[in-house]
């Protein structure tokens, strides 16, 4: 049985089939080898031909050319769903650049070699974020220093930007069979600077549903908060409220905790 947003519950639905077009993989693993610039909105477009059954897209008008926008989407994954899918299915149907706020590394908190890892996958995120204009934010919250910086360079391309339109997913990390969760600190306080300098905010939902990729666009909103919140405040009731806005795009189950 279906719910009402057309899913089935989890767990119970087809898997959609992610093929990759290798070619073209190889030709961005090339750029990247020689930090070679290329569009992301043209190869999120050859990735996503390739998705059988194809990719399912409401509510898109809402995304115009001319207007500054925050796009956010809820971090979605399950075992064999990537979450790279996400910004390579939203940067393949909206009719502008998208600036996506990439993670900064991979995490292997319970794995052999998780130092070397995770440095491995930094000097790899730096070379994708350097190749496709990219910024990247340090995954963990404590890298305090680290995240200003990319805060602030994050706001910088804003501000000179004419008509930005930027990608990110607060959560920041994978969750337990696609369901959503809170942000981690600081993600509020970021989201608040960009709406600041101008940016109606978007919600998108991404589920799986009926066999297939589904990417839901929300109506844009401007922050509703008051002035002068104590920083832990302010940080807690802007996240908060952008999951709820995300919340509704998704399946009961997957948003549960924000309705």
């Amino acid at each position: 049985m279906r719910n009402r947003t057309g899913a089935l519950p989890l767990g119970q639905q087809a898997d959609p089939k992610y093929p990759l077009p290798w070619p073209l993989v190889v030709r961005i693993l090339g750029a990247v080898l020689l930090l070679r610039r290329r569009s992301f909105h043209s190869d999120s477009r050859r990735f996503i031909a390739g998705l059988r059954p194809p990719l399912s897209v409401s509510g898109l008008d809402v995304v115009q050319p001319g207007r500054p926008l925050l796009l956010t989407i809820n971090h979605y994954h399950r075992p064999g769903f990537r979450a790279w899918w996400l910004p390579l299915s939203v940067s393949a149907v909206v009719p502008c650049n998208v600036h996506w706020v990439m993670t900064a590394a991979w995490t292997f908190p319970e794995r052999p070699l998780s130092r070397q890892l995770t440095g491995l996958s930094r000097r790899l995120f730096r070379r994708i974020a350097a190749v496709y204009g990219f910024s990247t934010m340090p995954p963990d919250p404590d890298e305090v220093g680290l995240r200003a910086q990319s805060i602030r360079s994050v706001l910088s391309y804003a501000r000179k930007t004419a008509s930005p339109v930027i990608g990110f997913a607060p959560e920041g990390r994978d969750s337990p069979e696609g369901r959503l969760q809170g942000p981690p600190p600081g993600a509020g306080r970021f989201i608040y600077h960009l709406a600041q300098i101008g940016l109606e905010i978007a919600p998108i939902g991404a589920f799986e549903a009926g066999g297939s990729l589904q990417i839901n666009f929300g109506l844009p909103y401007r922050l509703d908060v008051p002035d002068h919140l104590p920083a832990h405040e302010l940080d807690s009731r802007v996240s908060q409220s952008v999951m709820r806005y995300i919340a509704v795009l998704l399946p009961p189950d997957m948003g549960a905790i924000f309705k």
